[in-house]
């Protein structure tokens, strides 16, 4: 099996095994829909660590109004009542104003919070370090694991505007938000690889070769970007263990230096000629008057 590391810019997101046989349409195609839902899978464990802290978003009209405008302009929340969490709420302000307040309870809370931090573990980019590749069922696993935990703490559901809602429903709207500028479309991507941009209508065996054990870094982004900026031969951080040990060269030359010098040469107490010389009264000669 081929094995692509896919970033994102300089940033690795993900290992995919593949075959140099498959069509690089297919190819774009799987990788992208992997990349956005690994983004998916962020902004929903992201709203659901807001949910268990403030409940469930408020109506879009309330949202960011003091309780004294909700009054004034007589609003209501109709799902209040409806989007109660099992085992009963505890009331914790949102102090912007976006969610209605009332949390789940402790035990509710931890259920969340810990299916969070395992769907985050399945896609993490920690999985590139360890050689574990991510596949389309690995995405949607975690996505499954973040809807059950949802429907355990809110068995009635979520209201259709909530976020969380909306983005298991895939009706998501990010118009105007830093997460619409990550989405990369489908029929948007491209892959690219060594400075070459793999063309849909080919197979990957056509760059690569026909070798099965080949492990290539493709990059991923929207079309009409160009080519991506080249890579540094050395990253970050093995310049600064380059520099480090260049650092700690110097110190031990200045040591062994220190230890090596010959200046003592030059004193009388060195000289092994001095014995001599006296028995031949050759010591303290001075040219010139006394």
């Amino acid at each position: 099996m081929v094995q692509l590391h896919v970033k994102h810019g300089d940033e690795s997101q993900f290992l995919v095994d593949t075959t140099v046989d498959v069509s690089l349409e297919t190819l774009t195609h799987q990788v992208a829909a992997m990349y956005n839902g690994i983004l998916k899978v962020d902004r929903i464990c992201s709203e659901i660590e807001e949910l268990a802290e403030h409940g469930v978003t408020l109506p879009p009209n309330m949202q960011g109004l003091t309780d004294d405008q909700i009054v004034d302009l007589k609003l209501r929340d109709e799902w209040q009542d409806k989007c109660v969490p099992s085992g009963g709420a505890e009331f914790k302000k949102d102090e912007i104003g976006r969610r209605n307040g009332y949390a789940p309870n402790g035990r509710m809370k931890e259920v969340l919070k810990k299916t969070v931090e395992e769907a985050k573990a399945l896609v993490s980019k920690k999985q590139v370090l360890a050689g574990v590749c991510v596949t389309m069922e690995t995405v949607k696993e975690a996505l499954d694991q973040l809807r059950g935990a949802v429907m355990i703490v809110y068995p009635m559901g979520l209201p259709p505007h909530d976020p969380i809602r909306m983005e298991f429903e895939n009706q998501e709207d990010l118009a105007g938000t830093q997460a619409s500028l990550q989405v990369i479309p489908e029929q948007e991507a491209q892959l690219w690889w060594a400075a070459k941009e793999l063309q849909r209508g080919k197979k990957l065996q056509d760059y690569v070769g026909k070798n099965e054990k080949t492990k290539i870094v493709v990059k991923i982004q929207k079309r009409g970007q160009g080519a991506p900026a080249r890579e540094p031969v050395v990253s970050t951080e093995e310049q600064k263990q380059m520099m480090l040990h260049y650092y700690r060269r110097q110190e031990e030359l200045k040591k062994l230096e220190e230890a090596d010098d010959d200046s003592h040469l030059q004193s009388e107490w060195s000289d092994r000629q001095a014995l001599k010389r006296q028995f031949q009264g050759l010591t303290n000669i001075k040219w010139g008057p006394r």
